[in-house]
């Protein structure tokens, strides 16, 4: 699955104060320079989702889930250029491979070279930063194995960061992780492990959350900040990217305004650290949201309904920025 993302060219980008107004560019000091979106190929022939997509004083960058071509690929990317925004994409995720991968009868040698190849096509391909790896760690923390023939061993990491900087000088490479937003195995292993790929030469520029959290869980800015921050001191940058905040499947009421006071909480946290460059939401619109399908009584998770029209989550992304 090909994961692709745009990002305005420009140096900060922020929301207007409400869809269909001129965009407050320049009206706040911030560092976040990127506000995103993902986006899969069939939603574009939903007209009233297009055309939100395409509104770049929202959107400065968009992340395609689609079963890889080049053909469906092209077709985000064209998207992006016409919009002027940038790229970025997603290279290995251990739940996003091919049957094959798996298979016992591969030798562990052709399968890292077939992924040295995939992803080194790609990144010559597409975009301008990569989430190398997604979902590098366990929910333990150790390295989880790339399909039945290579084990848990980190060489593999190193091999695709290696080759991704190699197809791509210029690309910004990534690791990206659920599960690092707060203390634990997760968050040591991915602070390790960065670590030790500054220390011995190994192209790391930065590392990807994947807030998916749970209205009313979402933790203090001052954790969110504190932690963050753990991250950019080993001198990469970071960003959210795949921001969504489920509630109960029908909330209202208290839960709704939850949602808009956690949302205000995430992206207020990124402002505030100097490192922190963007965030990606994991859709626009609740029409699309994954979450009621993997997350069985939850959904409701975006800045947008199923109408496309802003929820009071949107309202809390704006104060976030303006705060």
């Amino acid at each position: 699955m090909l994961r692709i993302s745009v990002a305005l060219a420009a140096a900060l980008a922020i929301l207007p104060t409400a869809i269909g107004q001129a965009p407050i560019w320049g009206q706040f000091k911030i560092t976040i320079r990127h506000f995103r979106s993902a986006t899969d190929n069939y939603e574009l022939n939903d007209p009233a989702y297009a055309a939100k997509l395409k509104n770049n004083s929202v959107f400065g960058q968009i992340t395609p889930r689609s079963v890889f071509t080049f053909e469906n690929g092209d077709a985000i990317v064209a998207l992006a250029k016409k919009n002027g925004q940038l790229l970025r994409a997603g290279c290995i995720s251990y739940d996003e491979v091919p049957n094959w991968v798996n298979s016992a009868e591969i030798p562990g040698s052709a399968l890292m070279n077939n992924v040295v190849n995939h992803c080194s096509t790609l990144i010559k391909h597409y975009a301008d930063a990569w989430d190398i790896v997604n979902e590098p760690f366990t929910d333990d923390g150790f390295t989880r194995p790339l399909g039945f023939s290579i084990s848990s061993s980190i060489s593999y990491i190193d091999t695709l960061l290696l080759a991704a900087r190699a197809a791509d000088p210029s690309a910004k490479l990534y690791l990206s992780s659920s599960g690092i937003d707060t203390p634990g195995p997760k968050l040591e292993s991915m602070i390790s492990q960065v670590q030790y790929y500054k220390d011995h030469g190994i192209p790391i520029d930065g590392v990807g959350l994947r807030s998916h959290f749970v209205s009313g869980e979402v933790p203090s800015l001052a954790n969110l900040t504190a932690n963050y921050e753990r991250l950019t001191t080993l001198g990469v940058e970071i960003a959210i990217t795949a921001l969504d905040i489920r509630t109960s499947a029908t909330p209202s009421g208290a839960p709704i305004l939850q949602q808009q006071t956690d949302y205000k909480t995430v992206i207020s946290a990124c402002k505030a650290v100097a490192g922190c460059v963007g965030v990606t939401l994991s859709d626009i619109s609740d029409k699309y949201s994954l979450i009621p399908g993997i997350c069985a009584g939850f959904g409701r998770a975006l800045p947008w309904d199923t109408n496309f029209l802003p929820k009071p989550a949107y309202d809390g992304i704006i104060a976030g920025f303006k705060n």
